[in-house]
């Protein structure tokens, strides 16, 4: 696991200081790579000068949570980190883009599987800015728009798909990876810009329920875009676009369950308040269930079968459980 240092609630964020203590930090020890957790305690280290060096020297931050510092834009960040700077985002490389053998990629038996991962988890991040931007970063919608949260949307709503090249129109491009890119910073500015009480996080009852609202619609329809494809394409392990379906459903149920365990701390009050804690954690329960399910090769049965199974159908039933606690919780919220 990663080293934690632990400093006392009395030490105080000087820079200069700060990292030279950070460059003393051992990166390797022979083949074992080392990896740095700071937890930091006193008010001065509310400094985007902090978490600008700790992203320099690639050191980690604990984060402890705290009702003035929400975490749902943080983990949207975060998520987008995995996508496109800790992995390469398959979508719009230009191996993706050639296919195999003429055969185009998606139509690949396995080859394919992390690309609909990513674009399930970044299904769950485009909602999640979506609701940033038109309630939760503002007053009851009607105070001005976030001006980061609102550049965050624009450049994840980018087509998934950009090369550095394009035939249509002809010449070169911004590749997509550089427009998500943009968007983790225009979050982590509005972070900073909360941490100097300079933005809003409207962590009311009614922007939950809307939420709430939100994540179900969308997971419904992929709940129903996997039925379609279990009811009509029974071809076992011979559907190749099975595992397509199957990895972005589970992307984004990956995708959401932190953007959800996120929103458990903001809206923590709300959550007490409500007496649905139990529920809620149900519900995340539910995603870590469905998460658990990882088959090596996908396959697209008939539900009657003896021989091939029907992960399809398996994967739909516990999206179908995460909706239904979705439901229950808006529910109870609306009482």
């Amino acid at each position: 696991g990663p080293i934690v240092w632990q400093f006392a609630p009395t030490k105080k964020f000087e820079p200069d200081d700060f990292e030279a203590f950070l460059q003393l930090l051992p990166k390797k020890d022979g083949s074992m790579t080392f990896r740095h957790v700071l937890e930091v305690r006193h008010a001065s280290f509310i400094d985007p000068a902090f978490v600008a060096l700790a992203r320099k020297h690639a050191v980690a931050i604990c984060y402890a949570h705290h009702h003035d510092y929400p975490e749902i834009a943080d983990v949207t960040a975060d998520l987008v980190e995995f996508n496109v700077n800790e992995n390469a985002w398959i979508s719009s490389m230009i191996l993706y883009k050639l296919g195999l053998f003429g055969m185009d990629w998606d139509h690949t038996p396995w080859l394919d599987n992390k690309a609909s991962f990513q674009r399930g988890v970044n299904q769950a991040i485009r909602r999640t800015s979506i609701e940033l931007v038109d309630t939760l970063g503002r007053i009851r919608g009607t105070s001005q728009i976030d001006q980061n949260l609102q550049d965050a949307r624009g450049n994840l709503q980018f087509d998934e798909y950009t090369w550095y090249f394009g035939l249509n129109p002809f010449g070169p491009k911004t590749p997509t990876p550089s427009f998500y890119r943009s968007a983790i910073r225009d979050l982590n500015t509005f972070n900073d810009r909360l941490e100097a009480c300079n933005a809003v996080f409207d962590a009311r009852a009614d922007n939950l329920i809307q939420f709430i609202d939100r994540i179900a619609n969308d997971i419904g329809s992929t709940s129903a875009i996997l039925r379609e494809r279990s009811e009509a394409y029974n071809y076992g392990w011979f559907d190749t676009r099975a595992d397509d379906r199957f990895w972005f459903a589970y992307g984004q149920l990956y995708g959401y369950y932190g953007i959800l365990h996120a929103a458990g701390a903001d809206f923590e009050d709300v959550i007490r308040q409500r007496a649905i804690g139990p529920l809620w954690q149900q519900t995340e329960q539910q995603l870590r269930a469905a998460l658990n399910i990882r088959p090596f090769i996908i396959s697209n049965g008939n539900e009657a079968g003896w021989i091939m199974p029907t992960h399809l159908a398996t994967m739909g039933f516990y999206v179908l459980r995460v909706r239904s606690n979705l439901v229950e919780v808006r529910q109870v919220l609306d009482r």
